[in-house]
């Protein structure tokens, strides 16, 4: 019997929502299943109304479900929230001060109450942790070895405390058990469990980035912490600015001396580095930014998802200049685009621009193979040796492809000069016409090189009468929306763009020759990328499938979609 099931773990601010999350997810990864997780949290530190959703099953899973079989409610209010998702054969563990109302599904259990027991409230946690994973067939051996992993650096006394706690937990619904029990039975792990923030950061390491600028901005912070705990171990100096604007600006200074340099952010602060940015477009500076998307405008949601910055992103900046935008989904393609990103970066002398976003970012998945470091690493940087006359060095030398030979400033007779105004070939800044156009039309000759880099989209049955579009992140959601479709026998199918910028709109032609219907599925209010589509292509999308309430896309929200377009 195929194992598809989701818990949530629902309560206030506080109260140890993750740490509950991460204990059932490492134990279900080591169990031998597929997993995946969502963050969902409020912009606050206590208070409020948090949860964490877990999806296990015995086939890969990349998309949340929209219905729960275990709700652990560490408050009244989440059960109150999340009883209208719960499945008939469902449970509810509620830690609730008062009699619950008749529901069979509800079951008290007072996770602070208990954890009083063994010392201190703060193990509540812990004590629903327990009762979770022992209502889902956990042996206790298997929850001891998962709080042995997660507290065992703690200082003296903290592991023991937790078993306590534990032990009491499973007692505590030892009578009690769902009608499939998965952790009873395990396999070996099929991978590890990794945020995607972790996979964007071993992108970077891996591209050799030395240099990582940023001032703390949700939901990108993630990425840089993880960047920041490596130094001292790896040859990499992360600095954390006053503003947006110095970590954009120390991310150019950093590259223009000679290092790969990156710095992530938001909406917000990607706004704040617009100039930046046309900077690093002007002196052709190889800079990678990480735009972790949220809703916006202002601060809007800064804890939710989106998909809102696509045409911000690709025209930021006064006037034209050429600059890469990739759009990961999974975590091979945060790991591999970051890699991406850095090489054609440094290879056209661009800026490359990440969006990700706070789904993407925050939420677990499972890892199944390893990521694989570069053998070589070309830096595309040349010295006095690979120049015929280096006194005469012209760092904007004309050429065909668009590319001069990049030196570094200080490292030999080759003068480096930059300027943000424009210039001339050496350099030094001028207003003449022929100068202005040699130089606008050098940094636009790139653009057809640019575009033989770009991946070509990913397809699921592409033949099919209706094709459902997206990028980004919502690749999980979509493919299984679409064999859930064609289950019910709806001839539909998908095509995933992770390249978005420049826009491959001959490859895009191609694709959707002879494709009847086009649904764009997109996590904005404007369809973004359905108007890009049309702006570069001429192609119209038949409708959209849009979602801008700061939460992912589940496949159910899209099947249900498409299922009311097909009626109408």
């Amino acid at each position: 019997m195929t194992i598809d099931m989701t818990i949530k773990i629902g309560g206030a601010a506080g109260q140890g929502i993750q740490t509950v999350g991460t204990l059932l997810t490492q134990a279900c990864c080591n169990a031998g299943y597929h997993v995946m997780g969502v963050n969902d949290f409020e912009s606050r530190i206590r208070g409020g109304h948090s949860f964490f959703q877990l999806r296990i099953s015995d086939v890969p899973v990349n998309a949340p479900s929209h219905q729960v079989d275990l709700l652990i409610a560490l408050n009244e209010e989440s059960w109150h929230r999340h009883q209208n998702q719960l499945k008939d054969t469902a449970m509810a563990l509620i830690d609730s001060g008062e009699p619950i109302e008749s529901d069979d599904r509800a079951v008290n259990v007072r996770f602070a109450k208990i954890a009083g027991q063994t010392g201190s409230k703060l193990y509540a946690n812990t004590v629903a942790a327990a009762a979770g994973l022992s209502v889902l067939g956990a042996s206790f051996d298997l929850i001891e070895s998962i709080l042995t992993l997660q507290f065992k650096d703690k200082k003296q006394g903290v592991l023991e405390k937790n078993m306590s706690a534990a032990r009491q937990g499973v007692e505590a619904v030892e009578k009690m058990h769902l009608e499939t029990r998965p952790l009873s039975k395990t396999s070996a792990p099929k991978g590890q469990v990794m945020a995607g923030a972790m996979a964007f950061s071993l992108g970077a390491v891996a591209s050799d980035c030395r240099v990582a600028a940023f001032y703390p901005m949700s939901p990108a912070t993630g990425i840089m912490g993880n960047l920041t705990a490596w130094t001292g171990q790896i040859p990499l100096v992360v600095e954390q600015a006053e503003d947006e604007i110095a970590a954009v600006n120390m991310t150019i200074g950093a590259a223009f001396a000679g290092v790969r340099a990156m710095t992530a952010t938001s909406g917000g602060g990607f706004c704040l580095m617009t100039e930046g940015l046309g900077l690093a477009g002007m002196t052709e500076t190889p800079i990678v930014i990480i735009n972790a998307q949220r809703p916006g405008p202002a601060t809007g949601l800064p804890t939710r998802t989106a998909q809102g910055d696509l045409e911000f992103v690709v025209h930021a900046s006064q006037d034209d200049f050429p600059r890469f935008v990739f759009a990961p989904g999974t975590l091979d393609q945060a790991f591999e685009l970051t890699k991406k990103a850095f090489k054609l970066s440094e290879q056209f002398q661009v800026p490359a621009i990440i969006l990700a976003d706070q789904y993407l970012v925050d939420s677990l998945f499972l890892l199944e193979s390893k990521f694989e470091p570069e053998n070589e690493i070309n830096r595309f940087i040349v010295t006095d040796s690979d120049l015929d006359e280096p006194g005469s060095y012209h760092r904007y030398q004309v050429t065909p492809s668009g590319v001069s030979p990049r030196a570094l400033p200080c490292q030999g007779e080759a003068l480096v000069l930059v300027s943000s105004d424009e210039h001339r070939e050496d350099g030094h800044i001028s207003e003449e016409i022929d100068h202005r156009n040699a130089m606008v039309d050098k940094r636009r000759a790139k653009l057809p090189d640019m575009l033989k880099q770009m991946a070509e989209p990913t397809e699921e049955f592409p033949d099919a009468d209706t094709l459902l579009v997206g990028w980004g992140s919502t690749a999980g959601a979509l493919t299984e929306a679409v064999h859930t479709l064609r289950q019910q026998d709806m001839n539909v199918g998908c095509m995933l763009f992770t390249d978005l910028w420049p826009f491959p709109a001959e490859t895009v032609l191609k694709r959707f020759n002879q494709t009847k219907r086009i649904i764009a599925v997109e996590q904005n209010s404007t369809s973004q990328f359905a108007r890009l589509l049309r702006v570069e292509t001429g192609m119209a999308c038949a409708d959209s499938i849009l979602k801008y309430d700061g939460r992912p896309f589940t496949p159910n929200d899209i099947v249900q979609a498409v299922q009311q377009m097909e009626n109408r």
